[in-house]
């Protein structure tokens, strides 16, 4: 042993703060070894040194003890419960000192003591001072154990200086009804009943009787049978007795409870505003477009409203008062004039520029459509003409193609190439950005682009879901990713999540947000809509299960409290929504009007849907590929 600590056998954890742990048999301080090795250096020293596993810590000294293999070999035995000396044999041959044979001498031959003849004096005295306190009193035998059960009379104690009198709200024990002149055996004429009260009295439920029993008329007492509903009047009272409770609110909420409801269904129904008194709303089918041969998949509109651009799986094609305009390739999903009318209820603002953004499979197409005011259209292209490339190329996750001469005579300007096939893309209110979707399941779903620097960024270092849809808030730096259940909120400026709203939907289809930007609704493939409360909680506000069959697109309406939702059942509900300022009182919801008129094809019906800007019109395409307005 190494006997330099001469501190003796005291916890070592005196010492826990201390730079030494002891002191020798000079005097002098033994000072701790210096240990600066962290957790990852520990982790080394394991894999890397052979004889860590027989390295222990000396806490009399601090120091690290490589252990012998004799060492070693005791502790093995000690954990199995061996003896320590290996030279030890517990199995030897025992020496028998008394032998089990009986000998002729006995081994000791000593003679009995007296002791063992006389009683003792010391326990006589034992005795003598236990019966003396008995007898007086201070030692008492133990009671027997009294095995009948104790009962406790609930009625027992009605006087008011009991327990139960001291509660101010006792109700006393129900008393019963004495018995009338009907309950005679010899009732007064007027008492008794006739044939057609029999009958009545027979037909009522027993609770609705004024009487549970029918009076008759005996000539003398002798001739009274015995009273049939003794027994059940009996268990009626015993069951008054103990349901009615000590308390009065208990008492009136089991009252109430017991008693028949009589609650008119018509009461259970909220109040509603009626429709007519929500106006103006669509209600007629006022234009049909014709000209798409297959599924009409999206809309978009120009800030104006002078304006429809609708798509299919094969050129999509312009709509201005009915007559057709120009086509492009065919897309996936649209983006519309930018930018469109201001953010929040107000007039319109008048555009700056004229683009739509069309997806291509895997391209977004930056068109100038040339249509409506030639110095709109004219300065749109001096806008994207006046880009200068940076010096130093950077690195983007997409490439930004100028058009060539033949797509420029189509309308096409810019050309942004992905790595996968696009699948929708949205503006941002201002016009400068817009937002692209991929078919991926990486962290390159969703990519944000400016047009103005042709500048693409991937704003997700990893993917949290499939991703639907995106949108930008119309006022505040937020931007809203849909996965199939979840809807995040990410701050663009701090550049963090804000908040995660719960669906409660099996898998969201779309998303649109309230041009005051405190509401969102989302729909979803399991014939639900959800409408979200931001400033109210994370859970919708409301579920609506109006449609049959799958939501394919959702829609607010700039300006009028209005929103809609087209369904695989083609069917356009149209519903009211008021927001209002008063943050205490929460949005009133009613449906308003059914718009059909879509053929069903395919198993789908309506795939987009669409508000004017300023006239409270809403536009849907369908899979029988016709577009309708709807006035």
């Amino acid at each position: 042993q190494d006997i330099r600590n001469t501190v003796g056998n005291i916890p070592m954890e005196w010492y826990q703060d201390f730079p030494h742990i002891g002191y020798n048999l000079e005097g002098k301080k033994i000072y701790k070894p210096i240990r600066n090795k962290d957790e990852l250096d520990m982790f080394l020293e394991k894999m890397e040194n052979p004889d860590y596993w027989r390295t222990v810590q000396d806490k009399m000294t601090g120091a690290d003890i490589k252990l012998t293999d004799e060492q070693v070999d005791l502790v093995h035995r000690l954990q199995r419960g061996q003896f320590g000396d290996v030279h030890f044999n517990p199995y030897e041959p025992a020496v028998d000192f008394f032998t089990h044979e009986v000998m002729i001498h006995p081994v000791t031959n000593r003679p009995a003591d007296k002791r063992s003849f006389i009683p003792s004096l010391i326990e006589k005295e034992k005795v003598s001072k236990l019966v003396h306190a008995i007898k007086m009193g201070w030692i008492k035998p133990r009671k027997p154990k009294d095995d009948t059960p104790t009962y406790y009379d609930l009625w027992a104690h009605e006087d008011p200086n009991s327990i139960l009198g001291r509660h101010k709200m006792h109700v006393p024990a129900p008393k019963m009804k004495l018995p009338g002149h009907e309950e005679s055996y010899n009732p007064p004429p007027e008492y008794l009943l006739s044939e057609e009260e029999k009958l009545a009295w027979e037909q009522q439920e027993p609770a609705e009787r004024k009487l549970n029993f029918v009076p008759q008329q005996y000539r003398c007492l002798r001739a009274v049978p015995a009273y049939s509903r003794f027994i059940h009047e009996r268990f009626e009272r015993c069951l008054d007795l103990y349901l009615c409770p000590r308390q009065r609110p208990a008492w009136v909420w089991l009252t109430a409870c017991l008693s028949q409801v009589n609650v008119d269904p018509e009461d259970l129904i909220p109040k509603l505003p009626k429709p007519r008194d929500l106006q103006p709303f669509p209600t007629t089918q006022a234009l049909v477009y014709r000209g798409h041969t297959s599924l009409v998949r999206c809309l978009s509109i120009s800030p104006s409203g002078q304006w429809l651009v609708s798509g299919k799986d094969s050129p999509p094609r312009p709509r201005h008062s009915g007559h057709a305009g120009h086509c492009w390739p065919g897309p996936t999903s649209l983006g519309g004039a930018v930018p469109g009318p201001g953010p929040g209820p107000g007039p319109p603002q008048h555009a700056t520029i004229c683009l739509v953004a069309i997806c291509v499979e895997q391209s977004v197409l930056l068109v100038n459509p040339c249509l409506g005011d030639k110095l709109l259209y004219g300065a749109t292209d001096q806008l994207l003409e006046s880009y200068v490339a940076p010096e130093e190329e950077r690195v983007q996750p997409v490439q930004w193609v100028t058009a060539t001469m033949e797509e420029h005579g189509r309308g096409v300007r810019l050309v942004v190439q992905h790595s996968k096939a696009v699948k929708q893309v949205t503006w941002h209110g201002k016009g400068d950005y817009f937002a692209s979707v991929v078919s991926d399941n990486s962290n390159m779903q969703v990519l944000i682009h400016q047009t103005s620097k042709r500048w693409s960024q991937n704003p997700f270092r990893k993917s949290k879901g499939l991703v639907q849809c995106v949108l930008f808030h119309p006022i505040r730096p937020y931007f809203f990713v849909a996965t199939q259940r979840y809807v995040r909120v990410y701050n663009l400026l701090k550049q963090e999540l804000t908040k995660k709203l719960m669906t409660n939907c099996k898998w969201v289809s779309s998303m649109a947000i309230h041009p005051g930007g405190d509401n969102i609704i989302c729909g979803s493939y399991d014939s639900k809509l959800a409408w979200f409360d931001l400033d109210l909680s994370t859970r919708p506000y409301q579920l609506l299960r109006h449609h049959k069959k799958a939501l394919r697109s959702v829609a607010f309406h700039k300006h009028y409290p209005l929103f809609a939702s087209g369904s695989d059942d083609g069917t356009v509900i149209v519903c009211h929504g008021m927001v209002y300022n008063d943050l205490l009182q929460n949005p009133l919801l009613v449906p308003v009007k059914v718009l059909k008129g879509h053929v069903l094809t395919l198993d789908l019906g309506v795939l987009d849907v669409l508000f004017h800007p300023t006239q409270p019109w809403v536009f849907s395409s369908g899979a029988d590929g016709t577009v309708r307005l709807y006035t």
